[in-house]
C-alpha cells in the first residue's frame, strides 16, 4: 500500500483556523476587562473562547501529528542523520513540512495572545485602580 503523501491545507483553511485562534486567544484576554465594564457579557465571550480553542487545538494537534506521521513513515531523521541521499519523494516530503512550518501564521498568533496578554493586565489595574479610587 503506497504512502499517503501529506499536502498544504488550501489559504482559506490555513486563514481561517488562524483568526478562529486569534479571535479566542483575544477573547480570553478580553475577559478581565469585561468584568469591569460589561460582566454580562463574560460568560458567552468565555464560551466562545472555550469552544473556539477547542476547535482550533484539535487542529493544530492534527497538523503537528500529520508532520510528525510524515518524518515517520519516510524515515527522514534516520536518513538524514546517516547521510543517506534522500529519494525524490523523501525530498518532496521534507518540503511539504518544512514549507507547512514557512506558510503557517501560528508565530502571529504566539505574539497577538503576548500582547493582549500584557495589554490585560494593563487594563485591569488600571481599571482596579480607578474603581477603588
Amino acid at each position: 500500500m503506497a504512502k499517503e503523501k501529506p499536502a498544504i491545507a488550501p489559504a482559506y483553511k490555513i486563514y481561517g483556523f488562524f483568526l478562529l485562534g486569534l479571535t479566542t486567544a483575544i477573547a480570553f484576554r478580553a475577559l478581565i476587562v469585561l468584568d469591569h465594564v460589561q460582566p454580562t457579557w463574560v460568560r458567552p465571550v468565555w464560551y466562545f473562547g472555550v469552544l473556539g480553542n477547542f476547535v482550533f487545538f484539535f487542529h493544530r494537534f492534527k497538523i503537528s501529528e500529520k508532520r510528525k506521521r510524515a518524518v515517520a513513515e519516510y524515515q527522514l531523521i534516520e536518513k538524514i542523520e546517516s547521510g543517506a541521499v534522500l529519494s525524490p519523494e523523501d525530498q518532496e516530503v521534507m518540503v511539504y513540512i518544512l514549507r507547512s512550518i514557512k506558510l503557517s501564521p501560528e508565530h502571529i498568533n504566539y505574539l497577538t495572545i503576548f500582547l493582549f496578554s500584557l495589554l490585560a493586565i494593563a487594563l485591569d489595574l488600571a481599571l482596579s485602580f480607578f474603581v477603588n479610587t
